[in-house]
């Protein structure tokens, strides 16, 4: 009776996982955080997507605990698709991934309703201790859990204040991550092996990025970039 009061007691304080919805554009990448997270106790991938449109679908019907949006998406960008998640189900946790963020676009996320900011550079490291804070109603910012998010913000738009933008010229985190490679001498092949996306989708971001800077060649592009400082030389 004594063992049987046992294991009642320990059903009866079970956790159940956390159901987490996988939203970025990569394959590898959505194959990478699933095997991560599947190795680690208390977490269930109950969703995918590979765009903004389908990431409010899958979080709308499955209604998971947290939400990974990969802040580029196709169709439809991560914020945006975070601005039509948050008026339609407040209660989901998301934690946006990105390779690069600004400041303002921190400040923009968090202000949305971001839990949590993670850089894919830093996932393996950082992305299970994010989610676990976010879960039990922390914030995760800077590689670091946050539990005033007030005082967080403030100090955010003190930083964005003394701190001068980086013109950008309207590129996105991508397309800039696209004129660094350019700029190192990159085919589009290799950007597309090191982005693990197709050669179409580089020339595609290529095209904007002409566009947006007004070159027409690659070494317009590049002789732009180091003279405009889109990229860090060095």
């Amino acid at each position: 009776m004594k063992e049987f009061g046992k294991r009642s007691t320990e059903k009866a304080i079970a956790t159940p996982p956390v159901r987490v919805v996988v939203a970025d554009d990569h394959p590898v990448v959505r194959f990478g955080v699933r095997n991560m997270l599947e190795s680690e106790p208390g977490f269930e991938i109950v969703g995918e997507a590979e765009d903004g449109d389908v990431a409010i679908t899958e979080t709308l019907e499955l209604e998971p605990d947290v939400l990974l949006l990969d802040v580029q998406m196709p169709r439809l960008p991560g914020l945006e698709a975070m601005r039509a998640i948050m008026d339609r189900s407040p209660r989901v946790k998301i934690i946006l991934l990105t390779s690069t963020l600004s400041l303002q676009e921190i400040i923009e996320a968090l202000q949305i309703g971001a839990r949590g900011i993670v850089l894919k550079g830093s996932v393996v490291g950082d992305l299970t201790d994010a989610m676990r804070a976010v879960v039990a109603g922390d914030y995760w910012i800077g590689g670091e859990r946050v539990i005033n998010l007030v005082a967080a913000l403030n100090n955010l738009i003190k930083q964005a204040a003394v701190t001068p933008e980086r013109k950008t010229y309207g590129l996105t985190p991508r397309e800039l991550e696209v004129v660094t490679c350019i700029v190192e001498g990159c085919s589009n092949r290799d950007i597309a092996k090191q982005f693990a996306i197709s050669e179409e989708t580089v020339k595609r971001h290529l095209s904007n990025v002409f566009d947006k800077t007004g070159v027409s060649t690659r070494l317009e592009l590049a002789l732009f970039a180091i003279t405009h400082k889109l990229v860090s030389l060095g």
